[in-house]
């Protein structure tokens, strides 16, 4: 049995709402809510970035088992807002943890669904008896220029996952990936902020990729939406998730525990990852997860994981929602301060 051992998340605490931004652009924040389905975002602080994130969540995820460390044989930082260009994040984190040294580290880039490729390497590695235990990290301070429409759903959070085949919480009992060379979404070194494709990023991209792995994870295990207690799919807005959904079948029940977008915005490669962190804090044995992460480029990783008794051994408190709630509102003054949109001469 392979899967997660445990998990952890972390969200800065600040949080800027569409109207407050909409004020600044002379934008209608009621239409924007409605198109989006997006109400607030998270805000990184001044001294946060993608290391720090990773850090958190990982500690937090190390805090809720009882595995030495040391065992810790692999660790993937995916992110598409690394610190810096050439400098791993991962060495960062397993110096922050105080691992020994022997580990396997690098830093991923897919756009969004570059935490979800550190977990199937993690999968791969403890599968094939090379680690004991892997640690996967999704975490981001993604941005978006003064004015355009991702300055309304751009955040900052990360999650961490622990992957091994002692103690599984959630076991995974299947993973693909469906990729194609599709530009909807990019940044080329040295621009400060990326450009997208508007609604070329809708159909041929998030929908074409996002429904393509699941319906084929679904149909090469037999199973079908009514056999699935959660589904989780990555969250660039409000709506795209829910459509992506009602296509496959899923109920509103089996994906509101995980569409924590509205309150905290897109976390990038966190984005999927939050949502699942937040299913697995209420999930209970033999309950089966759907998951299903989008990067821009573009491609998508699809999971079956179905949770076992083990899911009652970790402390699951506090809890992804507990944190979202747990926010200072701040006004675009300091967003704009927080996120280095003042530059002093």
């Amino acid at each position: 049995m392979i899967g997660i051992v445990s998990y952890g998340t972390y969200i800065p605490k600040y949080r800027i709402k569409v109207e407050e931004i909409a004020k600044i652009w002379g934008e209608d924040a009621e239409s924007i809510k409605r198109g989006l389905n997006v109400y607030e975002k998270s805000v990184p602080d001044i001294d946060e970035d993608t290391a720090t994130i990773s850090v958190e969540a990982a500690r937090e995820a190390l805090k809720r088992c009882d595995i030495c460390k040391d065992d810790i044989g692999a660790v993937f930082v995916g992110s598409e807002s690394h610190p810096y260009a050439v400098k791993p994040t991962a060495t960062i984190v397993g110096d922050a943890l105080n691992l020994n040294g022997f580990f396997y580290a690098a830093d991923l880039e897919f756009a969004c669904k570059a935490g979800t490729a550190g977990i199937q390497n993690c999968i791969a590695l403890v599968k094939s008896g090379m680690i004991r235990y892997g640690l996967a990290i999704g975490s981001d301070t993604s941005q978006g220029a003064p004015g355009d429409p991702l300055e309304y759903s751009a955040s900052a959070g990360g999650s961490a996952f622990i992957i091994g085949e002692n103690n599984v919480i959630a076991e995974v009992k299947d993973t693909l990936s469906f990729t194609t060379d599709t530009p909807d979404f990019w940044r080329r070194e040295g621009q400060r902020y990326p450009s997208h494709g508007g609604r070329f990023t809708g159909e041929p991209a998030y929908f074409r990729h996002v429904l393509t792995a699941a319906k084929t994870i679904m149909q090469r295990n037999c199973l079908k939406a009514d056999d699935f207690t959660y589904a989780v799919f990555h969250m660039p807005n409000g709506k795209f998730p829910v459509r992506v959904a009602n296509q496959l079948g899923f109920k509103k029940e089996q994906i509101e525990l995980g569409l924590v977008v509205r309150y905290i915005g897109n976390t990038y490669s966190a984005s999927s990852l939050i949502g699942f962190s937040a299913v697995l804090d209420y999930a209970k044995p033999e309950d089966r997860i759907l998951l299903t992460s989008f990067g821009s480029g573009a491609g998508s990783d699809a999971f079956i994981f179905e949770v076992t008794d083990e899911i009652h051994s970790i402390e699951r408190n506090p809890k992804v929602w507990d944190k979202i709630k747990n926010c200072v509102y701040i006004d675009y003054g300091i967003y704009a301060k927080f996120r280095g949109k003042i530059k002093m001469r």
